[in-house]
């Protein structure tokens, strides 16, 4: 069976078959860094990470780019548009691009717990302004966007009479041009459907930069255009992300690409859907965000316990990407138990002794019901990554292994082919490609990255000449058995006592 994913744009199922033979490029939404993760983010980055292990698994080379937006992630907010990272920085009192490395280093640091492969490319928004300016000067060129007091415009109604806008996300054009919302600025607009590619900076604003049309910064979409074009051409295999980014956002990725480059720039877009809390998506507009640190620590209200990163990747694996995804505390625990459940079959199974040649005899009803469960595992994955089957063909498979364990199943009724098999099945499938390891080596882990997320604060601290903070890290670590030593070099280490 090959592998079918479910295309957005085309809304069914599509056997995959990449433009170049052996090769596959993918694109994925990466974060906005002017601010801490949160639970929501989790999924996309987590989905897409499974994708891209079980693409190479199935022997294709992947080259998987994923951005870091540090600059023009704005609401339409006509010319009083503030960047969301220079807002931020103003707020924290910090240079942008200080903050920019603050929320990208908590970033990595809080994906490396959850045992995601770093993408192959991670471009930013601000080291890619050059094709950002080019490509809109072609959609200039083209007559499908015009400028209006140092601000560029793309002209949705114009590029919708030949292009079917709006078919990615289900919207109709002239239900967007009767109910996009009046607000401040717009008249500069042809259209209030129109978005910006290209906005005039305001004298106070931070983040600047020259252009054709004066000091100003790239709105949002364009970025992601430019970035794709650039490292994966002008149509390329996959493009991911939350649904949530349909509309506006892909759609007018894909506008701007089209126009642009006169293709259309995506063969399969591939779309994971909502974390949920009491069926609201969860998101600072409806305050009811769970940041990573705090789900890790459990200093949230609506959490009952401190959870560790597997139990989170487990908790999102056991449901299908395109399906809704309800949290709660206490479905949290119930997957704490579960994968503290199958983890602890798999070691079991990883230390079975295999039967010798002859030793028993083989029962051939279980034999060929354990050779199915495994036989699924890659056919649930080629259908559209359905990781909770697999996951549920796995617990079908953990009594065996525990009644293997303890002689409520002879030795030898397994043919130690199978029993082989299904070593090699567990570990391919949980390890490699659902990227789980053992609560353990998570819990060290993140020892590890909490200690480099103290022992940058602290040097931060004494860089700054503030002793206080310093002095209050190493004081505190030693009071719970941890020992900061400073070196003659300059770095730190430590060591719990």
């Amino acid at each position: 069976m090959s592998l079918k994913v479910y295309n957005s744009y085309s809304r069914q199922k599509e056997e995959f078959v990449p433009i170049t033979p052996g090769h596959v490029g993918m694109y994925v939404c990466g974060p906005t860094v002017s601010g801490e993760s949160h639970l929501g983010h989790a999924r996309p980055y987590i989905t897409f990470d499974v994708l891209f292990r079980y693409l190479t698994y199935k022997g294709y080379k992947v080259r998987y780019v994923r951005n870091i937006t540090d600059a023009g992630h704005f609401e339409e907010e006509g010319r009083e548009a503030e960047d969301k990272v220079g807002k931020k920085a103003l707020l924290e009192k910090l240079e942008p691009m200080e903050l920019v490395q603050k929320y990208t280093n908590l970033f990595h640091w809080a994906f490396k717990q959850f045992n995601c492969l770093e993408p192959s490319i991670e471009p930013t928004a601000t080291g890619h302004i050059v094709e950002q300016i080019n490509m809109i000067k072609k959609i200039i060129e083209e007559g499908y966007a015009y400028e209006v007091n140092g601000s560029v415009y793309f002209d949705v109604k114009k590029y919708a009479a030949g292009h079917d806008y709006g078919k990615l996300s289900g919207r109709i054009i002239d239900d967007l041009l009767s109910t996009t919302r009046e607000l401040d600025g717009q008249e500069e607009k042809r259209d209030t459907a129109d978005f910006a590619l290209w906005k005039s900076a305001a004298p106070e604003h931070i983040m600047r930069w020259s252009s054709p049309w004066g000091e100003g910064f790239p709105g949002w979409h364009i970025e992601c255009s430019a970035m794709a074009t650039k490292y994966l051409g002008a149509e390329f295999d996959i493009h991911g992300g939350g649904m949530d980014l349909q509309f506006p956002h892909h759609e007018s990725e894909i506008a701007q690409s089209t126009i642009c480059n006169h293709t259309s720039p995506v063969k399969y877009w591939m779309h994971n859907n909502m974390i949920t809390i009491n069926g609201k998506k969860m998101g600072k507009s409806y305050n009811n965000v769970i940041k990573l640190t705090e789900l890790f620590s459990g200093d949230h209200p609506l959490l009952t316990q401190a959870f560790s990163p597997m139990t989170v990747r487990f908790f999102i694996l056991q449901s299908h990407y395109r399906h809704p995804l309800d949290f709660s505390s206490e479905a949290l625990v119930a997957s704490e138990k579960a994968f503290k459940r199958l983890w602890e079959a798999y070691e079991v199974l990883q230390k079975l002794r295999l039967p010798e040649t002859g030793e028993g005899q083989i029962d051939e009803a279980l034999e060929s019901r354990v050779l199915n469960w495994l036989s699924e595992f890659e056919e649930f994955m080629d259908d559209d990554l359905s990781s909770p089957k697999v996951i549920a063909n796995m617990f079908e498979l953990a009594p065996v292994i525990n009644s293997l364990k303890d002689g409520l199943i002879p030795t030898g009724a397994l043919a130690a082919s199978t029993i082989r098999l299904m070593q090699e099945k567990f570990h391919t499938f949980l390890e490699d490609i659902f990227g789980l390891h053992s609560e353990n080596s998570a819990n060290n882990n993140m020892l590890k990255g909490v200690m480099q997320l103290l022992i940058d604060i602290r040097k931060e601290a004494k860089n700054k000449k503030d002793f206080a903070t310093s002095d209050k890290i190493r004081n505190q670590l030693t009071e719970i058995g941890i020992l900061l030593k400073d070196e003659k070099d300059g770095g730190m280490s430590w060591n719990v006592n």
